[in-house]
């Protein structure tokens, strides 16, 4: 089955507190389902994260025990409590602790197992696992194997076998079922599992709480968008076939997409977009303002570079540097663990931003225009997502901030006035000249080489873009380029996927680098 990739929940989201998606937000949209299967309280929480994986290098520098704290709190992903979370757990009773070892089943460098008991005695045994961008995926419940994504209404019922089918067609009663219901069996029991696009109703729930072998019942509510539709496209080949019979840009086909998969109307996909934009420019502002927390290891350096730029103190400066200080004003709030939106993620958070809103305020881009170029960024991302990951664990810093760049390519061609073509082959060459770049973090912290990675995308974005429109004809298309990225990032030794155990991390003086916080 081919995945189904919203612009809004893998793309250009989420909205979260910096610094990681993989670790700080999917820490989030993980410990908020814990939070929902326990139906309760939660009183005590063991995470256990896997021996030699990347949430074991660096959680507590990217923000992830804070994320699961505020997760179980119940609290929005941009509470201002967040900072506070795990003491504030503690003061209402919540033990929560985290541990490293090795996981039975492991597959994947953010596996992770979760052990949660509630204030009413519920218990709960969950293996879980951050995919990238903030995606998660909840794939063993209690010793039976699940599938629960955050994108629906799940429902899953233990139950002994012989009522499974019952139990089955009240939960598929209607027509609100996205997927299932699927029935495992063994042992004389059966697991009963729906995903729905709204929730049952009480009628119907009742009938199954109150029916006699349903053993225990577990649901969840949905943290990112359902997607009812089917994608229009799944390839890059595939998206300019689209608009090429439509006759529309790249953003406007990436928009007709997300409606569509989404089932909802094109006005409001706008404005979600528009929603979003403002998020990133507010980060930029902030940014450029130094009104930031404060980083871990480097002192803010954007408002710096952007008035000297502004002065005329610059080598060359204009608009390529003014978008790269944009970028870094972004990262850094990101790196406060600030609010943004990952673009695709909280890494590479700032290259987007810093072109976007640089068209915006260079070239006067209007709603509709800004919109347009943030969803013909989106389309690229997409491509990716169907075809790889996003997450650095697996493929390194191509598929994060290597993608923002590619990403940010398009939207500049899109901006420009270039067609389809024109705006993957400019994400195409992007990706060729970002291809096999290490996720190296110095300290585990998402500052160094983050920053200047992100502010240099942003600037290549504008180059890549005039390459294409100016007449370089791209012989590799976007499609092969993708794969061969994910080729060369699986080939990258796990020390230079997001461990810090390689590449700048090792280098003596990023050892010494002493923190500010």
């Amino acid at each position: 089955m081919r995945k189904k990739v919203s612009i809004f929940n893998e793309v250009l989201g989420p909205v979260m507190h910096g610094p990681s998606s993989s670790h700080t937000a999917a820490s989030y949209f993980i410990s908020r389902m814990i939070r929902n299967l326990l139906d309760d309280e939660p009183e005590t929480v063991s995470i256990a994260f896997a021996e030699g994986g990347s949430y074991a290098e660096v959680y507590s520098q990217q923000g992830g025990d804070l994320g699961f704290a505020t997760g179980l709190m119940g609290w929005p992903i941009t509470d201002e409590r967040f900072f506070d979370s795990l003491e504030q757990a503690q003061d209402s009773g919540l033990s929560i602790t985290f541990t490293v070892r090795v996981l039975e089943g492991d597959d994947h460098p953010n596996a992770i197992e979760i052990h949660g008991a509630s204030k009413g005695g519920r218990e709960i045994h969950v293996n879980a696992k951050s995919i990238g961008g903030g995606a998660v995926e909840l794939r063993r419940l209690n010793d039976w194997e699940v599938h629960i994504t955050g994108d629906a209404y799940d429902y899953i019922v233990d139950a002994e076998s012989h009522v499974a089918s019952e139990i089955a067609r009240i939960l598929a009663h209607d027509d609100q079922v996205l997927r299932g219901p699927s029935i495992e069996e063994r042992d004389g029991g059966a697991l009963v599992a729906v995903q729905r696009l709204k929730p049952l109703d009480e009628a119907a729930f009742n009938k199954i709480n109150s029916a006699k072998g349903v053993r225990s019942i577990w649901k969840t509510r949905p943290t990112r968008f359902p997607k009812p539709g089917e994608p229009l496209f799944h390839s890059g080949a595939g998206l300019v076939e689209y608009a090429e019979k439509k006759g529309c840009t790249l953003g406007d086909a990436a928009l007709d997409y997300e409606a569509a998969l989404l089932e909802i109307p094109r006005r409001e996909a706008v404005d979600e977009m528009w929603r979003r934009y403002e998020i990133m420019a507010h980060a930029v502002e902030q940014g450029l303002k130094g009104e930031i927390r404060g980083m871990q290891l480097l002192e803010p350096s954007a408002q710096k570079i952007y008035e000297r730029e502004d002065r005329g103190d610059l080598a060359i400066g204009g608009l390529h540097t003014k978008a790269a200080a944009r970028a870094l004003a972004a990262m850094h709030v990101n790196s406060s663990m600030g609010v943004v939106c990952a673009a695709p993620t909280g890494g590479a958070a700032g290259t987007i931003p810093g072109v976007i809103t640089t068209l915006v305020e260079e070239k006067g881009l209007d709603k509709i225009q800004t919109v347009k170029a943030l969803f013909a960024a989106g389309a690229v991302g997409l491509v990716l997502a169907t075809r790889g990951t996003f997450a650095a664990e697996v493929a390194g810093c191509q598929v994060e901030i290597g993608a923002a760049g590619a990403m940010s390519s398009a939207a500049v061609v899109e901006a420009a006035g270039g067609s389809v073509r024109q705006a993957l082959d400019a994400a195409a060459i992007s990706f060729q000249n970002t291809m096999g770049s290490p996720c190296d973090l110095v300290q585990g912290i998402v500052e160094i080489p983050c920053h200047t990675r992100n502010a240099v995308a942003a600037s290549s974005a504008f180059v890549c873009a005039d390459l294409i429109l100016g007449g370089y004809s791209n012989p590799v298309p976007l499609d092969e380029t993708i794969d061969a990225v994910m080729e060369v990032g699986r080939m990258l030794p796990r020390e230079l996927r997001c461990t810090a155990l390689g590449g700048l991390a090792t280098a003596p003086s990023a050892l010494a680098l002493k923190r500010l916080r």
